[in-house]
């Protein structure tokens, strides 16, 4: 059973590679709003991995998030998810990125459990 509370924290390094030029979602060589996300989504999957039964993980279903200060590239960024609410195989949580103690992204993620194979036959 996945009980509500279950955190995690992913960190990621700004490069070039993850600038909002590199990666086309502006023309600024400040991290990209989607890199951040991407870092978001990545903390809720592994705060609930250790917990799924063989042959499950989860799959992203929406994300809301804010972006609220630019980061260069060098900087230190930490995106931190915490599970708010499990109804069946739909796990709520909410996520803040950190620049140090700077708060520059906020929002909330859904995420479904699934069965790894039948959900890859259905492709």
């Amino acid at each position: 059973m996945i009980n509500v509370g279950l955190t995690h924290t992913s960190r990621l390094t700004v490069t070039d590679a993850n600038t909002a030029i590199a990666l086309g979602s502006g023309d600024m060589p400040v991290l990209a709003t989607p890199q951040m996300m991407a870092l978001m989504e990545n903390a809720a999957m592994l705060a609930v991995a250790p917990e799924l039964e063989a042959g499950q993980t989860t799959v992203g279903g929406h994300i809301e998030s804010s972006h609220l200060r630019p980061s260069k590239v060098g900087a230190e960024i930490e995106a931190t998810a915490t599970l708010t609410k499990v109804d069946g195989k739909k796990l709520s949580f909410n996520i803040v990125a950190r620049m140090g103690d700077t708060v520059v992204g906020e929002g909330t993620h859904l995420r479904f459990i699934v069965d790894r194979e039948k959900f890859l036959s259905k492709l």
